[in-house]
């Protein structure tokens, strides 16, 4: 399968030029089946994925959005996706079941007052439900979700996989000293952490803030760096994209981050906007 890259920060976006070589836009990555150029699945919806209606050169979206939670880092992109605001669109939002409708979810924060339209009002085929954890078949791709603790609102974490059997695990937000400091002290490596996780060949992990950084920060929800490396070492992850920057993170201090991960026990990057991952079975 192939990845494209279209937001990498978590909680505002990060204009200006000190952001320019990772971007500054939220949350977004496009997956691609082999052999086809249109992504079907996408994983979130932040501000970048207005990058994903630039790719797709004139074509309509036809394909299923997959939500983590509904955070506005991971929604807000939603009305602002012209290849999914078009007459000839098809688009199914998939969002973490919890207690209301889908539709009337995401109506809170985008109807008026708030915002001019609700989502029933986009151009084209919109559909919007609530999903289960568990393992599920969308677009093709066998898609296992899983809840994992974050702060405000059921979160889930997913693991993809294609016919072929190569494998991503996404999570996005992640905070795991919810449930424990864990070996290290920066959270446990329980096991929906682990279930989606053990042996990808992929890993996109929450990376928001340092393990320095972390005890003035732990009540906001997110993991550290470290903790990323410590899990994705533990699975046995063939590599790991560090995710959902912190937006005051320049480009010189993810280069730096990345840098101090030369010695990790497996590959250490960091997503950049505008990436194109393939993903294979290793081996």
């Amino acid at each position: 399968m192939r990845l494209l890259v279209c937001g990498v920060r978590g909680s505002t976006p990060a204009p200006g030029p000190a952001f320019v070589r990772y971007g500054g836009a939220t949350s977004c990555v496009a997956i691609a089946a082999d052999g086809e150029e249109a992504p079907r699945l996408v994983l979130d919806a932040g501000t970048g994925l207005q990058r994903l209606s630039r790719l797709l050169a004139g074509q309509a979206f036809r394909g299923t959005i997959l939500l983590g939670h509904l955070h506005w880092d991971h929604t807000h992109g939603l009305p602002f996706f012209p290849a999914g605001d078009r007459p000839d669109s098809r688009v199914e939002v998939l969002l973490p079941a919890q207690g209301p409708e889908a539709l009337g979810l995401l109506a809170r924060a985008m109807s008026p007052p708030h915002f001019p339209i609700r989502p029933d009002e986009l151009r084209g085929d919109w559909r919007f439900a609530s999903l289960e954890q568990g393992p599920h078949v969308i677009e093709g791709f066998g898609a296992l979700a899983l809840d994992i603790p974050h702060k405000g609102g059921r979160t889930f974490g997913f693991r993809v996989t294609d016919p072929s059997g190569a494998s991503v695990a996404y999570l996005s937000d992640h905070s795991p000293t919810s449930l424990g400091g864990g070996p290290a002290g920066l959270g446990v490596y329980h096991d929906a952490a682990r279930a989606l996780v053990d042996g990808v060949d992929l890993l996109i992990h929450d990376a928001q803030y340092t393990a320095a950084e972390l005890p003035a920060r732990i009540h906001f929800g997110h993991s550290a760096i470290e903790y990323a490396v410590g899990l994705a070492d533990a699975c046995g992850v063939g590599r790991l994209l560090l995710f959902h920057h912190d937006p005051s993170r320049t480009d010189d201090d993810l280069d730096a981050i990345v840098a101090a991960q030369a010695q990790a026990p497996l590959p250490v990057s960091a997503a950049a906007e505008g990436a194109v991952l393939e993903v294979r079975v290793r081996g």
